[in-house]
């Protein structure tokens, strides 16, 4: 049995259906602040197996053991969390509170339980603004924003952890920037209010929920001036936690490294305009644009040197940005209200 922290939300649900479909039990922990249970009625559909669903909050110590004690989890995955840079600069204690302290309560209740395995959801943030790319795992960490850092100070915790205990086996995966949907249609990315990332928006556009696009900047020193980032298809994501679990669980001695920090991305970056184009193709849909002042924090390129991950996990990213834009598009199209539509 797998426990996953925050199983419902975007980069939750689609782990859920490969984790199903590999012959895992699954019980969510979930307390829908930026998901819908819709999402998990729709992996059962897509897998035709059930999820243990409890709703709850990672902030709750007693309530975790409870469920830890009952489903006889042997490892968790821990995706709970918010998540937007903007809002973590207005509400800097709401993020430290739900992110830090609530991993803080969850490993607490792992370490009473017993249960030592965990895949932990980090982020690229971490780093920064890049001295150098591509991003390899030793690149100094220096993240700018509230967000960022408390996955900077979880990483530290778990860091700390293990060292005090090596029957610990933790998986510290920093994502790079996730998009696109499950082939199905079923499940995708429903982010509640203003989309802070530029996939939902740009699909949200096509769809007619929203007039224009906002690219912020167009003077970077990048290939057509627009900002670069490594976008990774979520169904290669979700395969990579797959890849660390087992990793992890193939560890058979204390003695052997058993925290792991490996970046998750293509390696590949596109710009702003490079979606917009590729998302038109997939939509067979003009998406409207403006140029806009860049925003303070935001940095030219970033994108991910991936060798650890395949050296490490056997992983590598398979799909590339015309199907990322087409399983976004098949989700939005579908969705157009996103989970609120029947």
């Amino acid at each position: 049995m797998i426990f996953v922290t925050g199983g419902a939300g975007y980069i939750g649900s689609h782990t859920c259906v490969e984790l199903l479909n590999a012959g895992y039990d699954v019980t969510v922990f979930d307390n829908f602040c930026n998901s819908n249970p819709e999402a998990l009625k729709r992996v059962e559909q897509i897998t035709q197996k059930k999820i243990n669903l409890v709703e709850g909050d990672c902030r709750n110590r007693a309530a975790m053991v409870k469920v830890l004690k009952e489903s006889g989890a042997t490892a968790v995955i821990h995706f709970a969390g918010l998540k937007a840079v903007g809002e973590s600069v207005e509400k800097p204690n709401a993020y430290y509170d739900n992110n830090v302290v609530g991993t803080l309560r969850l490993l607490e209740a792992m370490q009473e339980c017993n249960v030592k395995t965990l895949v932990f959801s980090s982020s690229a943030t971490v780093y920064g603004d890049p001295i150098k790319l591509p991003l390899t795992e030793d690149h100094p960490l220096a993240p700018t924003n509230p967000y960022g850092r408390s996955k900077w100070m979880i990483e530290e915790i778990l860091r700390d952890l293990y060292h005090s205990d090596h029957a610990f086996k933790i998986a510290i995966l920093r994502y790079f920037n996730p998009v696109g949907a499950h082939v199905s249609g079923l499940i995708g990315e429903d982010p509640q209010g203003i989309p802070n990332n530029l996939m939902p928006f740009v699909a949200q556009v096509a769809v007619g929920r929203r007039d224009s696009l906002s690219i912020w900047g167009s003077d970077y020193a990048t290939p057509d001036g627009t900002g670069v980032r490594d976008y990774i298809h979520v169904v290669d994501l979700a395969i990579g936690h797959l890849k660390a679990l087992e990793a992890l669980r193939a560890i058979n001695s204390e003695k052997m490294n058993s925290c792991l920090t490996i970046n998750l991305g293509t390696g590949q970056g596109y710009s702003v305009l490079d979606v917009v184009r590729a998302y038109e193709k997939a939509s067979n849909k003009r998406i409207p644009y403006q140029i806009a002042p860049r925003r303070l924090g935001d940095i030219a390129a970033c994108y991910a040197d991936p060798k650890r991950a395949f050296d490490m996990l056997g992983w590598q990213a398979k799909l590339g940005l015309d199907e990322m834009c087409a399983n976004s598009w098949h989700w939005q199209s579908n969705n157009p209200s996103g989970y609120q539509q029947k």
